[in-house]
Parts: C-alpha cells; structure tokens; sequence
C-alpha cells in the first residue's frame, strides 16, 4: 500500500531553520519513497504565516527546485493553529492522510515511519506523545502538567504531552472540517472528531536554531484561548461563586442583625458591610448568567474568516532532474499538467 502522505509544516520566521528542516524531512521522504512506503505523489507542506523574513522566498525556492515540496502562504499572520489548519485543509484534497510537525524539528522527526504504519492498520489519528520532559525547565514542566489536568477538569478531552505533532487520515481530516469555530484550539478539537486513535511515543529535542514563538505571555494566552474554546466550565464557576458569596451574604446578615440587636457594633457598619456582600454576590451572579448565554453565542456567531490564503505552490513537473528521482511523471500526471492543474 502506498498512500499518499502530506507532511504539513507551520512557519514563522523560520528562516534559519528551514535550511536543516527541508533537507531532513526531504531524506525522509525520499527514502519512504524508495522502499514504496508512500506514494510518488506525497508532499511536504510548508505554510507561511504572514511571515516578515525570507521564509515565503525560501518556500519558493523550495518549491522551485523539487516537486517533492509545495507551499502555502497566508495574507496575514493568523497564528500557529490557523496556520496549521490552512496546511490541513488544503492537504485533505490531495493526500490519504497528513502529519503535522513544527518547523524546528523539536519533535523526532524519525517516528514518521511509525505514523503512517498505524495509518496503514487503519488509525485514523495517530497522537505523538512525549515519553519525557527533560528538556524542558522545571517550570515548563510543572504548569504544562497543571494545564493539562486543568483542562480535563473543566470538560476538554485533551490528550497529556500531546502537542500538534500528530497524524490525521483524510476522514480524520473531513470530520476536523466541520468545526467551523474561529478560536481554535486543535488540541482540543481533534479528540472531538473520533475515529480509531492511537499514539506514538518519541524524545523531544532541544531547538537547533532560531528562537521559540512561544514565550510565556503566549503560552499563557495559547492557555486560556484553549479553556474559553472547549468549555464553558468558567462561566458556570463564576455563576457558582455568585450563588455561594450570596449565601454567604445572607449568612454574614443574620450574624450582623444579632450583633446589632446584642447592642455590639457602630452604628451604620451593619448595613454597609451587608450591602456590599449582597450586591457583589447579586452582581456576579447576574454577569454568570448573562455570561452563559453570552459566551455561546460567542462561540458561535462569529464567522470571522480562519485564514486567508494569498498564494499556493502546487508543482507536478519535476524542474530539478537528480540522480535519483522518485518522481518521474506518470500518464495520469503528464494529462493533469496538460489541463493546467498547477497552482500558485
């Protein structure tokens, strides 16, 4: 079986790791290419996120020199899940399945083999889960896990040590398109869509050039964009804390009416503490309830587009002739050319 499979690959700014990304991943495609692993026609996706450098020229280049790479470029920088949802939803018309991955190479790119043989059992998602931490700093470490057991808490099927590093079959991929919410949390919305899963186990490594897009102000926004996204368990504790500060209103009234009549207290104090208890339990509750309705139409009425893509390399002729090439036009290719089915 020779599946058709698409590596899809965010970029940010990436310009000095491209150079090492491009050439590792084409080694690994060539050679699952070679020994008829995947198909002649599978691709490596790299999309531009409205990046400032040379990233979108160094894609072009790319692209330029083999047919083994397509590229994506987005009008505007979107984020890293718009970003990684343009790739997908592109990768969906041309590929059986497709494996997302980082454009620094954190994540063991060696364990694509195992991907696509879980592809081949009939996995329809297959989950890359890091066996260790050990790279990272104490900190990262700890609140990672506390994000993670958070977020299940709170109602979102979330899957520990998983980041975006996964594979998606083009089921997977379909099902994923029917989730047309503009804050996207795919680490969250993936486990939604069902299937058979399964998981792979590797090391992440340490970044070997370039600086992390994600620092920890993003890291705290990335967090709290996903809680909002796949629950409205925050609302409903607001509306919770509104119910118990207002019993306890009326607790700290029966106590301050004793005091008073007990002939224990200054003179006004009773009814400016009570107030303030009362009111600020009334006024929570009424903003939980309000909240409720409002953070679902907020999830829903906003159809704000995801992402907009302004140009995509899409090459079926080989321009650069190697001494070995896996990608010798078929008939099929040479009557799809013919018809101008080639995209920029």
């Amino acid at each position: 079986m020779e599946g058709i499979i698409w590596l899809v690959v965010p970029c940010y700014k990436e310009e000095e790791v491209l150079p090492v990304t491009q050439n590792r991943l084409k080694l690994i495609m060539e050679d699952l290419i070679e020994r008829k692993k995947i198909s002649k026609k599978s691709r490596i996706c790299f999309v531009n996120d409205g990046s400032s450098d040379n990233t979108w020229p160094i894609i072009k280049g790319l692209c330029e020199q083999s047919k083994l790479f397509t590229g994506i470029n987005l009008a505007h920088n979107k984020g890293h899940q718009n970003a990684l949802l343009a790739g997908l939803m592109t990768a969906k018309d041309y590929a059986d399945a497709a494996i997302s991955l980082d454009a620094d190479l954190q994540d063991d790119v060696s364990v694509i083999e195992q991907f696509i043989d879980r592809f081949y059992e009939g996995k329809d998602i297959v989950y890359g889960v890091r066996s260790a931490r050990d790279t990272d700093t104490g900190f990262k470490k700890h609140t990672a896990h506390i994000f993670y057991k958070l977020m299940n808490k709170l109602g979102a099927e979330t899957l520990e040590d998983h980041a975006d590093y996964r594979l998606m079959s083009k089921r997977a991929l379909e099902g994923l398109s029917e989730y047309k919410e503009v804050n996207l949390f795919l680490r969250g919305i993936v486990p939604m869509i069902g299937f058979e899963t399964d998981i792979v186990y590797y090391e992440r490594h340490e970044r070997f050039a370039g600086e992390s897009k994600y620092p920890l102000k993003k890291m705290l926004s990335f967090a709290i964009d996903g809680i909002t996204s796949c629950s409205v368990k925050p609302i409903r504790l607001i509306t919770g804390l509104g119910f118990f500060l207002f019993f306890i209103s009326i607790a700290f009234l029966i106590y301050f009416l004793i005091i008073y009549i007990m002939g224990r207290t200054v003179a006004g104090w009773t009814t400016v503490v009570v107030s303030l208890w009362g009111i600020g339990g009334l006024v929570l509750l009424g903003l939980g309830v309000i909240g409720e309705y409002v953070g679902k139409i907020y999830m829903e009425v906003k159809e704000r587009p995801r992402f907009i893509i302004e140009g995509f390399i899409y090459n079926k002729k080989q321009r650069v002739k190697q001494a070995f090439d896996p990608y010798e036009e078929t008939e099929d290719d040479k009557q799809e050319n013919r018809k101008g089915i080639v995209k920029r």
